[in-house]
């Protein structure tokens, strides 16, 4: 497998969700270098998908905007192959089972190893029917990221025996960008059931948003990933919005120490 879990050997890790295309594909490359010189470990880059059921409005936005503006996943792609050199940090695309079919499953999966990215994350996948995608991601040394949430419960353990790269953890109910009520005590517990099974890095998603939720999840978790509100300073500042999402991924990872 490839060396995505590298990522987290240098404390924990910062993941930052972007919608690629929003607002222009030119800024979403700018995004990528600027990102990883300024603390992301990975950076997931979301393909805009008129029905993206795990998100909240922002990305909801993102999406259109995304889409409006004629972004494809060919052009994702492009893009990213052409910018991999200058970005040092380790690569995800964020998708949906939709847009990886209709591309074709292998297809989609060589190109991603073709543009060195190392892992896909798709939310609409039960673990139950990852063999439709884990297949060709093997063939091509690409991690399928697992996920888990409260309502996964005894599945938990069973789904971090099997998971590839690190597991994407969402201790709280609902999509990206809703305020989290998420706790230590909730933390702690579904990162407890991923370590009696498994040593594979725990990352929190979904409600993680400002400097003292990224102490609470540093504390137990490995990682944090971070969507929504990356996704809304780039709605706000449009072509501007570089130095915005900067600053606040440093924030971020200041408080992850």
């Amino acid at each position: 497998m490839n060396d995505i879990k590298k990522a987290f050997e240098n404390g924990k890790a910062l993941i930052p969700f972007i919608t690629a295309g929003d607002p222009s594909l030119a800024v979403t490359e700018q995004l990528l270098i600027e990102m990883s010189k300024n603390g992301a470990d990975i950076i997931a880059i979301g393909i805009p998908f008129s029905d993206p059921i795990a998100e909240g409005v922002a990305i909801q936005e993102a999406d259109l905007r995304a889409l409006a503006a004629g972004t494809t996943t060919d052009k994702i792609f492009e893009m990213v192959k052409g910018v991999r050199p200058q970005v040092a940090c380790e690569l995800a695309v964020m998708t949906y089972m939709n847009p990886v079919f209709v591309y074709g499953v292998d297809k989609f999966m060589a190109k991603c190893a073709e543009c060195g990215i190392s892992a896909v994350i798709v939310p609409d996948t039960p673990y139950e029917e990852k063999a439709e995608l884990s297949s060709a991601c093997d063939a091509n040394n690409v991690s399928l990221i697992s996920m888990i949430a409260p309502t996964s419960e005894d599945r938990i353990q069973m789904i971090a025996k099997d998971a590839q790269g690190f597991l994407f953890c969402i201790p709280s109910l609902g999509v990206a960008g809703v305020k989290s009520s998420t706790t230590a005590q909730d933390i702690d517990c579904m990162v407890g059931m991923v370590r009696s099974v498994s040593d594979i890095p725990c990352a929190i998603g979904f409600g993680v948003a400002d400097k003292e939720q990224a102490k609470l999840a540093a504390r137990t978790a490995d990682g944090m990933i971070i969507g929504s509100e990356v996704v809304e300073i780039i709605g706000k500042h449009g072509e501007n919005c570089i130095e915005p999402v900067i600053n606040y991924l440093k924030a971020l990872k200041s408080a992850m120490i």
